[in-house]
């Protein structure tokens, strides 16, 4: 193939505190086990007064092939870290309650999620809901009286009574089929079999009757996390997300709505006149106003997100972030609710600002590794988050609240990153045929040797609107992968979040055109890099990445080895398999009997030039991209005689999330990719646990 212009190679670059760090002599490669090895900061809570942080931190349990998360108490101005609770059954979701005297958190114990509280001046933790369905999210009430919490609910049920008796029903029935008369039947790795979605309020104490605060036959909110759903500060009025359209799985409407939360009282609908997606609602300390996020074409959930604000006064809503071109993420007021603080990822990193309630532009205030949740100290002098690099996994952080001072205030995994040998992390950035700037990521081996040449893998990621940015993953993390010997190149094409929306928008209805350009052009990048063998470099992806891994299968020879993970693979059966339909019906211009894009930029329309030994990876439970499309890639494999393997996994879904099924999971990648492309096996015990229906 033609060669095109090559890149021009970015230095190294260290991030603060989140610095990228070579091998050093005697230490271990950062592989599956030290992978395994680290624990995991989640959800954090800060307490009323502001000293004191509750956090959620998970290990991997490789023999129960689980996670097993407990709570964690920390001093907000750093100090030895106390755990709260043992962990057995998986502690998360730490709450403070408003007088900081006690922490509510969700636990398995018990049977099912359940909300337990943890008396601070001393005492074992108490389950203070018996909710007949499990419980998704929760927040206190401002008096500390109440939970809010959401469940999965049956809609005809006005009360728990009626919500046992039905549950009881269920699980004692013989007969386990499922009838459906309404799409969106399943979600993720669920079935909804009747169920909905909805707010309830129960008292701390457990005395009195749970009551329904969004009743109907609607998820209110949506999908059960605890983004879309707040009590206002004087405990009065409850504001939620919810989609209004009759089929939602074809709309990505979503409406903010607040209810009393007595209970009494028809839902108002602050935003009715968008189609388009409004949600995340949260009011300002002082309830003058609730700020949300807010698409503006329906059908398309990569749109803009912007953020807006709704004055409760005048019942009229306005953006504060019109000229800023990339994703509000995340966001939170400030405590003298004068401004907010949003996260977006912008050029493959995450980026902290502040936005005046007043008006003017956001203005920057971090720029650095990866950031997952944030929340200002109760005098608005501090920051706290999640921080976290390709090269660092997550610890809590706090900065001054201008950017400056920031700081690491936990340790949990400063002694295992102390042994570990990890790879310099640098930037590379290739011209596209339309003169845009293609950036990516390498990352080297530990110990790496110039006068070397390596064997290399270029990751593709998915969404496809998404992007590879400097952040620790638990699945796909490129340094584990260069642990095991590989120059790893990780780029971020057409249709990456960071470079404007147009860029996001410039994939869809061209998924095998502009795209592939734009990646065979980062290949060209990586092959002409001195220290890597052209001729041992494979191509690996999942989702949309494992699509375009099909694709590739089709239109070049140029990749000694591929992997395909979930990956779409015949695109006119994928529309009508998945669940979000309005995803494939924006991507390719309408229903398959009606556009043509869909035979344009589908795979198993090239399997005649299927060449390249290939390992296929897919899960039964896996409802985004379903099972059936990693068997006929497969099929279509074995059928052309190509070299491939099929590895499924029964009890995962779009992500391989248990522990020891990611042991296997990265035993059969390793073992695939030295095969093909060092001519080894990575491990000879590698495949002992593999279930294979061909022996």
């Amino acid at each position: 193939m033609n060669q095109r212009p090559r890149a021009v190679l970015a230095a190294a670059i260290l991030w603060g505190g989140f610095a990228a760090c070579g091998a050093a002599a005697g230490r271990t490669p950062f592989r599956f086990d030290q992978l395994a090895g680290v624990r995991r900061v989640g959800a954090f809570s800060l307490s009323p007064d502001g000293r004191l942080l509750a956090v959620a931190v998970a290990e991997a349990d490789l023999a129960e092939n689980r996670l097993r998360s407990a709570i964690w108490l920390v001093p907000a101005s750093g100090g030895p870290a106390r755990q709260l609770t043992s962990g057995e059954k998986n502690d998360s979701e730490p709450r403070f309650s408003p007088d900081g005297k006690k922490i509510a958190f969700l636990s398995e114990g018990g049977g099912g999620s359940q909300i337990w509280v943890l008396d601070l001046a001393g005492g074992e933790p108490r389950k203070a809901t018996a909710f007949p369905t499990e419980v998704n999210a929760f927040k206190w009430s401002p008096d500390g009286k109440s939970f809010v919490f959401t469940s999965d609910v049956f809609p005809d049920c006005p009360d728990t009574a009626c919500l046992s008796r039905v549950s009881q029903d269920r699980s004692k029935a013989k007969v386990k089929a499922r009838i459906a008369d309404r799409l969106l039947f399943r979600h993720w790795t669920a079935w909804r079999d009747g169920t909905r979605t909805h707010v309830w309020r129960a008292s701390v104490d457990g005395t009195g009757e749970a009551v329904d605060l969004t009743p109907g036959n609607r998820d209110a909110p949506p999908f059960g996390g605890d983004k879309d759903f707040e009590v206002s500060p004087d405990g009065k009025e409850l504001v939620y997300a919810s989609n209004p359209d009759p089929v939602e799985a074809l709309s990505t409407n979503g409406d903010v709505w607040t209810v009393p939360v007595e209970g009494h009282g028809r839902p108002l609908d602050l935003t009715e006149g968008n189609k388009a997606s409004d949600g995340t609602p949260r009011y300002s300390p002082d309830g003058k106003w609730i700020a949300y996020r807010a698409q503006k074409r329906p059908g398309f959930e990569s749109d803009l997100f912007r953020l807006m604000v709704w004055d409760r006064a005048t019942r009229q809503s306005r953006s504060l972030t019109d000229g800023f071109d990339d994703w509000v993420q995340d966001f939170e007021w400030a405590p003298d609710s004068r401004s907010l603080y949003f996260e977006s990822s912008v050029a493959g990193r995450n980026v902290l600002f502040r936005v005046s309630l007043a008006g003017g532009p956001p203005v920057e205030i971090w720029r650095g590794g990866g950031i997952a949740g944030f929340r200002p100290s109760p005098d608005g002098r501090r920051l706290f988050f999640t921080g976290s690099s390709l090269s660092r996994a997550a610890e809590l952080w706090s900065m001054d609240a201008d950017g400056k001072n920031a700081a690491a205030i936990t340790h949990f995994n400063d002694a295992l990153f102390a042994d570990a040998a990890m790879g310099a992390v640098s930037e590379r950035f290739t011209p596209s045929a339309d003169g845009r700037r293609l950036q990516a990521w390498v990352i080297l081996p530990p110990g790496f040797d110039p006068s070397r040449k390596y064997p290399a893998i270029f990751l593709i990621h998915g969404g496809p609107q998404g992007a590879w940015t400097d952040a620790w993953s638990y699945r796909w993390n490129p340094q584990v992968w260069a642990a095991y010997g590989y120059v790893i190149y990780t780029p971020n094409p057409r249709g990456s979040t960071g470079w404007g929306q147009k860029f996001v928008d410039e994939i869809s209805g061209d998924w095998g055109a502009k795209p592939y350009d734009d990646l065979m052009r980062q290949a060209d990048d990586l092959a002409s890099l001195p220290y890597v063998d052209a001729g041992r470099i494979g191509a690996a992806g999942a989702s949309y990445g494992g699509y375009m891994v099909d694709w590739i299968a089709g239109h070049t020879d140029r990749f000694k080895a591929l992997f395909s993970h979930d990956g779409v693979f015949e695109l006119s059966s994928m529309s009508l398999e998945t669940e979000e339909l309005w995803f494939p019906v924006w991507e390719f211009g309408g229903w398959p009997w009606k556009s043509d894009l869909y035979r344009k930029w589908d795979p198993m329309l090239f399997a005649e030039n299927f060449k390249t030994p290939t390992l296929v990876v897919t899960s039964e439970k896996d409802f985004r991209v379903p099972f059936g499309q990693g068997l006929q890639f497969f099929t279509a494999l074995q059928a052309r005689g190509v070299p491939s393997r099929l590895l499924t996994f029964p009890d995962e879904g779009h992500f391989v999330l248990k522990p020891a099924n990611s042991r296997l999971w990265h035993n059969v990648v390793m073992d695939w990719f030295h095969r093909w492309l060092a001519g080894e096996e990575a491990d000879p015990k590698a495949l002992e646990t593999v279930y294979s229906v061909t022996k």
